[in-house]
């Protein structure tokens, strides 16, 4: 770190402590130079990618747009804003897990829908239609036939996973 006092790029951290909650570092330094002492602050820099939207373009990752847009979807469902916001957060934290600079707004599409698909199946199926442009009722149908499906094979593998767990327990007091 540069010594606002004397330019000289050697100096030494004399303390550290956790400060803003411990989102941020507080550092107190000497310069080795000219003795002078100086506090600097040092926070992660959590920096969202640029969104690659479907006609190229290149747009700033807006969170507000994201959280309207779930919102929306959401609107007089029977969700709490704790399990929106978590939601939230899920998607930022995998956009941001991507490590990279651009990411394609499909990608970040596909993640509120696998989220409002565990929240909501009726705010779900509002999303993907405006998200994929639903043109008639027959692609409502498809889409609610296709969750029906995907509820039926989970519901199937609790089913076998019960039996198991039952015939364990049932062989386990054989013993």
């Amino acid at each position: 770190m540069r010594c606002p006092f004397c330019g000289e790029q050697d100096t030494k951290v004399i303390d550290s402590r956790l400060v803003a909650e411990g989102d941020q570092v507080r550092r107190r330094r000497q310069c080795q130079a000219c003795d002078e002492r100086f506090t600097t602050f040092e926070s992660a820099e959590l920096v969202m990618p640029k969104l690659i939207k479907s006609d190229g373009t290149r747009v700033p990752f807006d969170e507000e747009k994201l959280r309207a847009g779930i919102q929306r979807a959401l609107e007089k469902r029977p969700v709490s804003v704790e399990d929106i916001e978590a939601s939230i957060n899920r998607i930022m934290a995998r956009v941001r897990a991507t490590g990279e600079r651009e990411v394609r707004s499909l990608l970040v599409g596909e993640m509120v829908m696998d989220e409002l698909r565990k929240l909501d199946q009726v705010a779900y199926v509002r999303f993907a239609s405006v998200y994929r442009q639903f043109q008639d009722i027959d692609e409502f149908r498809q889409e609610i036939d296709r969750i029906r499906h995907d509820k039926r094979s989970n519901d199937a593998q609790l089913d076998i996973l019960a039996e198991e767990i039952t015939d364990n327990v049932a062989e386990g007091s054989k013993h």
